[in-house]
């Protein structure tokens, strides 16, 4: 009787199919790695570009005297920031006392970050009421 030997192993073209078919998957995975890490690096920039402008916008009138016009700085080499005071005329005066005339500005922080080719930006902007005495008393 003869008996019928099996194929044991694989043969060279399995295991070229079989290596193809890996590095075309890993190339997939590595590319939503990579895609996954800068996405996550930029949201990051803007988590930290919110934390700026929103301390900025805090300390505007209470930390740092507000003053019209613009003032700029920079966080770190990585961040800049501007910001910009302006006044906004409402009619409120008739409804206040005698002597003391309010004011209110829209206070904008700008911050700006990235690279020459990939700039990016945020605005954070708040109206703040000032008050004083008229400028006949002080």
């Amino acid at each position: 009787m003869k008996t019928k030997k099996f194929q044991q192993g694989f043969s060279l073209l399995e295991i070229l199919v079989a290596f193809s078919i890996l590095a075309f998957s890993l190339g997939i995975v590595l590319k939503i790695f990579s895609s996954s890490l800068r996405t996550a690096t930029v949201a990051e920039d803007y988590t930290l570009a919110i934390e700026i402008a929103e301390s900025l916008l805090a300390k505007t009138g209470t930390e740092k005297k507000l003053a019209l016009g613009e003032q700029a700085g920079e966080t770190d080499p990585h961040f800049t920031w501007q910001i910009n005071v302006i006044p906004i005329a409402l009619d409120i005066s008739p409804q206040l006392p005698e002597g003391l005339a309010k004011r209110v500005v829209q206070v904008t922080v700008h911050v700006q970050w990235g690279d020459e080719k990939q700039p990016r930006s945020l605005d954070l902007s708040t109206l703040k009421v000032l008050a004083f005495t008229d400028e006949s008393t002080s």
